[in-house]
């Protein structure tokens, strides 16, 4: 099976050092580059290909949060983690809406990193127990506007609510699995959470359901 390349971003030399020991061991994981800065993360993510960039959310040229955007909107396939101390709500979210594939902290363990690279490589969120909990919380103070979704994308919203799988809404719509799988992921990614469970609750939280 071919290596995860994994380029490492933080402007700690010391940290890179240490994630390269970190991650030495991991089968299947290979280092690419480390970059200390945006411009030089662009410059290596060009060059080297990475299939995954771990990335800090503070840079001395730019914040994670743009960084991020630039990677995907120059490699669309790439997938972006971010690796941070920053453990706040707000920051989780708006990495999230930016295509982030995954969000980790510090303290993570080395298997906590080698499951991360492997689910966000397959195609699926990663996030650290701790953020997945502050992603459920929904406090009176928290900002988060309701997405605004197509006629089909509330259909299907109902749909899964509801506790119907892909093939039952597909019948139901008469289209394909590939189309209700589309109006899915379109959903996640317009709630900005990972998974099933905390789409519904948001939209429940919203009034949507």
């Amino acid at each position: 099976m071919e290596a995860i390349r994994v380029l490492l971003v933080d402007d700690h030399r010391i940290v890179l050092e240490g994630l390269r020991v970190l991650l030495a061991p991991l089968p299947r994981v290979t280092v690419v580059g480390c970059a200390t800065t945006a411009a030089e993360a662009y410059q290596l993510a060009r060059h080297s290909r990475p299939h995954v960039v771990l990335l800090d959310l503070n840079l001395p040229d730019g914040n994670g949060i743009d960084v991020c955007r630039h990677l995907l909107a120059e490699q669309p396939g790439l997938h972006v983690v971010a690796l941070t101390t920053l453990s706040e709500r707000s920051y989780l979210l708006r990495m999230l809406q930016a295509g982030a594939a995954g969000y980790v902290l510090k303290n993570a363990l080395p298997e906590e990193l080698s499951e991360a690279l492997t689910k966000v490589c397959a195609g699926k969120k990663f996030l650290s127990e701790e953020m997945q909990e502050l992603l459920l919380q929904t406090e009176a103070s928290d900002s988060v506007v309701a997405p605004v979704l197509t006629r089909r994308e509330k259909e299907v919203l109902l749909f899964i609510a509801n506790g119907l799988t892909s093939q039952q809404m597909a019948e139901k719509l008469f289209v394909s699995n590939f189309t209700i799988e589309t109006h899915r992921r379109n959903l996640l990614t317009k709630f900005a959470v990972p998974n099933t469970a905390m789409l519904i609750k948001y939209a429940a939280y919203h009034g949507m359901i």
